[in-house]
């Protein structure tokens, strides 16, 4: 008898009794999009009793490599953890001197934006120093980076917001000048292009977020991605508590020298094993997880296409609506084929209030999430935990966002029928407001 066929054709079945669609007028930011097979996969591995990383994580990593193209992928427990991971990368001893980011040393980044961007460069003992965005994609301004360089620059960091893609012709021109690191956040952006090529090939380590909200999920999860051989030998390293040894999980003595080390004040023929080269973390994605990722992947293409169509379409009619004229609609960067996360409004009618406006739209079901952070350094653990940070020039861009922007969603559970729900609640919005103030 064939057990875990039957078990198999049983969650098809649940599947399919248990799965609805939403209705068209309940229109979430984000949410998880899936069928049966990633539950089989999750049963799957789980009936393998190898929970740890295992054969679905191997698998995964080789589909996120031939997706963006690099030569290699490491798991993690989250995009958090996967910045994390990329900026204490660049604090190892196998770093040449004058590249390792050490001790005050500084990092161009944005502060509009999520707090695991910009945390991991604090928690390096690092100073994040912060350039204002512009309006029109909510990225960082190019023309402002070169004034924020100084001599303890070491990197930039920054994420493509919501999807939309960095003028990274003119980044990576900045980044060659002054032989700076690149770290770029991908998290919001997995499909999205620039120059025909994706996005997560163009920094020296890029990132992917797995949370429930991305473009694919594994219920928590993340990558990081590289190809310089360097580098990926210590991310590994740090990624697993640090050690020395490369072996895979549940591997030993890949190298054939195991007890034939001698590392630090260590004794000779000290097991490889547990010798540690590197302040480490365990950061790896359990086998489970992965299995969804493995069934999440054959989708990713659907979802972006979705992502797009569905963009296109919101602002196509927001423009026939003529909400252009209460909101600044969002814009692709030149020469990019952005795979969306959100759909960004920014308010520019001073008669409309943020909060009256997110209230009026939650009470219809139609879900909101303010630009992240807004000004990071506004919130309050940059105060509780008395970070040393820099701006170069101001902030005025960041503090609009902060204030008088939000999103929408347009993820690839949202058919038509929403869209037109999220249009027709505006009109009412806008209707009643013009009644109000006659």
């Amino acid at each position: 008898m064939n057990y875990k066929q039957q078990i198999f054709k049983l969650i098809k079945d649940y599947y399919k009794e248990n799965h609805k669609e939403l209705p068209y007028n309940e229109v979430p930011v984000s949410g998880k999009v899936f069928n049966e097979k990633e539950l089989i996969n999750l049963t799957e591995s789980t009936l393998d009793l190898w929970w740890t990383e295992g054969r679905f994580a191997t698998k995964f990593e080789n589909q996120l490599k031939q997706y963006l193209n690099v030569k290699y992928s490491s798991l993690v427990n989250s995009g958090s953890s996967a910045n994390l991971l990329a900026v204490s990368a660049l604090t190892s001893p196998l770093i040449p001197k004058e590249r390792r980011l050490e001790k005050k040393d500084e990092i161009i980044t944005v502060a509009a934006g999520f707090p695991t961007t910009v945390n991991p460069i604090i928690q390096s003992n690092a100073i994040p120093v912060f350039v204002d965005v512009n309006l029109e994609n909510a990225g960082i301004n190019i023309d402002l980076i070169e004034e924020a360089i100084s001599d303890r620059t070491k990197a930039i960091i920054i994420a493509h917001t919501l999807g939309n893609p960095a003028d990274l012709d003119n980044l990576i021109k900045i980044i060659k000048k002054y032989n700076l690191w690149f770290i770029e956040d991908n998290c919001d952006a997995l499909g999205s292009e620039y120059n025909g090529q994706k996005t997560g090939q163009f920094g020296d380590i890029s990132t992917l977020s797995f949370y429930p909200a991305h473009h694919i999920t594994t219920g928590e999860g993340g990558a990081v991605l590289t190809n310089n051989e360097q580098l990926q030998k210590i991310i590994r390293s740090i990624r697993d508590w640090g050690r020395d040894c490369f072996c895979p999980t549940g591997k030993d003595n890949t190298c054939g020298k195991r007890f034939d080390f001698q590392l630090g004040n260590l004794p000779y023929g000290y097991d490889h094993k547990y010798i540690y080269s590197h302040l480490g973390y365990n950061l790896k994605m359990s086998d489970m997880q992965a299995a969804i990722g493995v069934a999440q992947m054959e989708k990713l293409d659907e979802f972006v296409n979705i992502r797009r169509e569905n963009f296109n379409n919101l602002k196509r009619r927001f423009k026939e609506e003529h909400f252009d004229d209460y909101f600044i609609l969002p814009s692709k960067t030149a020469n990019s084929n952005p795979s969306w996360f959100g759909f960004l409004l920014i308010i520019k009618e001073k008669n409309i209030k943020r909060l009256e406006l997110l209230k009026y739209l939650n009470e219809r079901r139609i879900g909101t999430r303010l630009l992240f952070g807004g000004n990071i350094t506004k919130q309050p653990y940059f105060k509780n935990c008395d970070i040393t940070y820099r701006i170069k020039g101001n902030l005025n861009n960041t503090d609009k966002l902060m204030h008088d922007a939000f999103w929408i969603g347009i993820y690839p559970a949202l058919k038509f029928e929403h869209l037109e729900y999220i249009i027709s609640v505006f009109k009412d919005f806008f209707k009643e407001k013009k009644e109000i103030t006659k």
